[in-house]
Parts: C-alpha cells; sequence; structure tokens
C-alpha cells in the first residue's frame, strides 16, 4: 500500500504570479504543488495533475526521474534538462519542448521543478533585442537628422540664391529642383523625428475605438474588395495611453496590409482581421504584469519577403515599391512607448502582427 499522499505545502502562492510553470514535486513522483502556469499549459486544474505520477506527464520520463531522485540525494543541489511535456487536453498538440530546471528544497525527499518554454525563452530574448533595436533606431534617428539637417538648409539656401541669379530659365529650372528635393530631405528627416518631439499625450484609451477608427479610415481608402473582420473581447478594460499614438500605429500596419492586398482586391477576398484578447501573466522588457491587450492585425496577403522579415522594424526597410519604410519603425516606436511590443509572423497567404500593451 502505498503511503497517502501529503497536502501540498503551504507558502507556494507566490508561484501562482509566475510566467513559467512550477511544481513541487516529491523524489517518488507524487506532485505536492502545481502554479497556474502549469494548470493554463497543460489545461488541467492543479488537483488533476496530482492525482497521477507527475513523470508521466512527459515523453520519455525516466531521465527526469533519474535527475530529480539525483537533486533529492543531495548529488547535485541544482540540475538542468530539457524535456517534452505531455498537453493531454490538446490531443492534436505536439508535445510542448520545455527546459527544466530541478532544485533542492528544505525536505531532502522534494525538489522544486521549473518548466520554462523554449519558445517562451526565445520570446523574451526576441522582445530585449526588439526594446535595444528601439533605442539604437533612436540614436540612429537623432545623429542621422543632425548630419542631414545642417548641410540640407545650405544646399536649399544655396539654390534659392542660384535661382535669383541665373537669367537661362533651364538652370532656373534645374535649381528649383534642388529646392523641392531638398523640402522632400526635410519632410522625411521632419517624420523621422516627428515621435521623438511631440510630448506623450495621456487618457483613458478604449483599444476598440481605436481599432474602428482605423478600420473607417482604411475602408475609406479601400473601399472595394476589402473586407475588414472584428474580433474583439469586449470584456478588456480601458488603460492610460496615448490614443492618437496608438491610432497611428494599429494604421500603419493596416494600411501596410491593405496595400499588400491589392491582387486580392481585384478578386474581392481580400481580408483583414482585427482581434483583440487578453493575455496573462505577461513578461515585457523584463518586467511582470498580470494583465496585458493582445492585439492582433492579420491579412490573408501575399506575405512579407523572408529576406526582410527580421528587418521590418528597422528604418527605410521596405517590401513595397515606392515604401517609405518609415511606417512600421514609427509603429514599434509608439507601442514601445507604452512599454509594449509588436511581433510579426509571416508565411505567403496569412500576415500576423501581434501588438502586445500591459493593462491595469
Amino acid at each position: 500500500m502505498s503511503p497517502p499522499t501529503p497536502a501540498a505545502p503551504g507558502g507556494h502562492d507566490a508561484f501562482d504570479l509566475l510566467a513559467t510553470m512550477v511544481a513541487v514535486v516529491h523524489r517518488d513522483g507524487r506532485c505536492l504543488f502545481a502554479n497556474a502556469a502549469f494548470e493554463n499549459v497543460m489545461g488541467l486544474s492543479r488537483r488533476h495533475v496530482r492525482r497521477r505520477d507527475w513523470f508521466d506527464w512527459f515523453v520519455e520520463p525516466e531521465l527526469l526521474r533519474e535527475t530529480v531522485a539525483a537533486v533529492a540525494r543531495n548529488e547535485f543541489s541544482t540540475s538542468r534538462l530539457d524535456a517534452h511535456l505531455k498537453r493531454p487536453v490538446a490531443a492534436h498538440a505536439e508535445p510542448l519542448l520545455v527546459h527544466v530546471i530541478v532544485n533542492q528544497m528544505e525536505d531532502p525527499d522534494v525538489t522544486l521543478v521549473e518548466l520554462i518554454e523554449i519558445e517562451q525563452q526565445t520570446r523574451q530574448d526576441r522582445e530585449e533585442r526588439a526594446h535595444e533595436q528601439v533605442e539604437a533606431n533612436k540614436e540612429l534617428i537623432r545623429n542621422l537628422a543632425h548630419e542631414i539637417k545642417n548641410p540640407l538648409g545650405g544646399i536649399r539656401g544655396a539654390a534659392q540664391l542660384l535661382q535669383m541669379e541665373v537669367a537661362s530659365k533651364s538652370l532656373s529650372e534645374y535649381a528649383q529642383v534642388i529646392i523641392k528635393e531638398a523640402d522632400r530631405l526635410q519632410a522625411l528627416v521632419d517624420r523621422l523625428l516627428a515621435p521623438h518631439r511631440r510630448p506623450h499625450l495621456v487618457s483613458d484609451v478604449n483599444i476598440h475605438e481605436v481599432c474602428e477608427r482605423v478600420r473607417a479610415l482604411i475602408l475609406a481608402e479601400f473601399p472595394r474588395g476589402l473586407t475588414i473582420q472584428r474580433d474583439y473581447d469586449i470584456s478588456i478594460p480601458d488603460f492610460r495611453g496615448d490614443r492618437e499614438q496608438l491610432i497611428q500605429a494599429v494604421l500603419n500596419i493596416a494600411h501596410n496590409a491593405a496595400q499588400a492586398l491589392s491582387e486580392r482586391m481585384t478578386a474581392a477576398d481580400a481580408r483583414i482581421v482585427l482581434r483583440t484578447r487578453v493575455a496573462r501573466q505577461v513578461t515585457l522588457g523584463k518586467q511582470r504584469f498580470r494583465l496585458a491587450l493582445e492585439l492582433h492585425v492579420e491579412d490573408n496577403g501575399p506575405g512579407i519577403a523572408a529576406s526582410i522579415l527580421d528587418r521590418i522594424f528597422y528604418p527605410l526597410v521596405s517590401g513595397r515599391e515606392g515604401g517609405s519604410g518609415l511606417g512600421l519603425t514609427l509603429a514599434q516606436t509608439f507601442v514601445s512607448q507604452h512599454h509594449g511590443t509588436i511581433d510579426c509572423e509571416s508565411v505567403p497567404g496569412r500576415t500576423l502582427f501581434k501588438i502586445t500593451i500591459p493593462l491595469p
């Protein structure tokens, strides 16, 4: 007869605040505690998880069983390995690849096991790189603007003086071309600097009002052959932010999507989906948030070329002929000012931009 399973040890409520899966496991395989993240990933209650041998939740449990036993025997104070976690509720889903960290606890027969989704770690690394990229973009833009503006003013002034001095009409036209091109470059510099110059105007923002404004603007410009579907979670609360910046960020993404759908508009099956969801226990920029908004802008266009997919948020990178390459850079800057992130996934027939912003 097996010994009775003891009650879950107390003092572990704080583990429910973590994004990573945490379990307290006896060396014989009994699960004494599983946190909320473990429940969410498994799609099962922690009571259900504790009913069976904890190692049975893994595709190849023997190495993990041996590792837990070795840590419990004090052969190691901590140990790490990779494993595949079964997801019983999502029967069609592939096992989840996780990085397992096994640590000792005060009870020599009990270990603390943390499971980190490999994909989650990759995402966090990507978010950190994106934040560094935003800061690098700011510095690049400031330096670029400084280096361009000073000589640009001199070129324009010299062209104006030249235009007043020359008698030849053709030479005067050439001077006018110089002036117009200098003005175009000045406008480009101003657009680059705009998000860093204007103040951050904070007020209560309803994300669905933002989406509806963007939807109306896109349909006004592309009235035929395009459907913009709404898929809203109306329970999402208002949050503090700059409404105009968020409208511009979402508009830039949706406008790019609409322009990429020109061929499908001709066939009258172009589609953009605006989707809102709530994400729980989200880490953004190394900070933990209990709730976050996820806004998806999805289209059924040809997709983004793989050669530029990892650079689409860089200034002046565009996948469309005639594009300025500033729309997504500005969108990323505006979302970053709300402590959020933008991710992109793209394959032919489906491109998805996901904006994540913390909620109160």
